[in-house]
């Protein structure tokens, strides 16, 4: 476990953990706004949250952390409160030392999966649907979003039994649908109706893609016209997956819109002022390079 700074500190926890770039968002914006604290990432294993958390808990000058895979659902017994929307998600990402010493949980993943969609939703639109691919942490505050938001989903994991009580437990009164991942692997010749004044989505929110992970296996006839695509993966940030939505016609969306947009939510939390947007077209640049 990394040593604690001296001053004030934030982290991001997960296993593995080298890949992240929350700290050099987070140390982007520290320094952009002259703040004195630090953001490191660190790995804690599953049988360490537990212990770390109470470490963690009991010194002032942490103001908490990001939370990413495997431990947005194993930190909440860790808890002295998780405030919605992560109640509702069942899925932390984010936990605030408060000042007088207790840990809540938070979710900002929902709120920064949003963020660049944010033009299109006061729109009126005949019909929304949002193919989703993956059913892990990120996924359910991506269908309770998107719930939210009046789209029909359609939810697609590698096993729909896993999909069908997901949507069940998050988004209980839509006409929603459960599918085996591999049914969007292959060709269809589906002819699809009129999409003018519809929004649809193809989300990838599993880690396939991702470097060192086995590849998405996604046949772009499974999507109608107009569709956008949207990636969550950050590592790499042009993948595969948008490569062949933009070379079938289709807009993107890439991961670091999602991640930038629930770090700036998250940064509010840990250091008590808005992240410095205005300086994002840098950030990314430094996230690419």
């Amino acid at each position: 476990m990394t040593v604690p700074s001296s001053g004030p500190y934030a982290e991001v926890i997960g296993d593995p953990i080298a890949q992240s770039k929350s700290p050099a968002i987070h140390g982007f914006w520290l320094e952009k706004l002259g703040i004195d604290a630090d953001y490191q990432a660190t790995l804690v294993e599953t049988d360490g949250i537990a212990d770390y958390l109470a470490s963690r808990q009991a010194d002032p000058a942490w103001r908490g952390c990001n939370v990413t895979m495997p431990h947005k659902q194993l930190v909440q017994p860790s808890l002295d409160a998780v405030h919605e929307p992560a109640a509702s998600i069942g899925a932390v990402n984010t936990i605030r030392r408060e000042d007088d010493g207790t840990l809540t949980g938070h979710n900002t993943d929902a709120a920064g999966f949003l963020e660049p969609l944010r033009p299109l939703l006061p729109r009126k639109h005949y019909f929304r649907m949002a193919r989703i691919l993956g059913t892990g942490g990120a996924a359910r505050a991506i269908v309770t979003a998107l719930a939210g938001e009046g789209f029909t989903l359609v939810l697609a994991g590698r096993d729909p039994k896993k999909a069908r009580a997901l949507l069940d437990e998050l988004a209980p009164d839509g006409e929603h649908h459960a599918v085996d991942l591999a049914h969007f692997a292959a060709p269809t010749d589906f002819a699809f109706d009129d999409r003018e004044g519809c929004c649809d989505l193809i989300v990838n929110a599993s880690p396939l893609g991702m470097r060192g992970q086995p590849p998405l296996l996604f046949d772009w006839s499974h999507a109608p016209p107009g569709s956008i695509a949207y990636d969550i993966v950050t590592d790499p940030v042009e993948t595969d997956f948008l490569k062949n939505a933009r070379a079938v016609g289709f807009a993107t969306i890439d991961g670091l819109a999602m991640l930038i947009g629930q770090a700036a939510a998250a940064f509010d939390l840990f250091f008590g002022q808005p992240a410095p947007r205005e300086h994002d077209s840098e950030l990314r640049a430094l996230l690419t390079r």
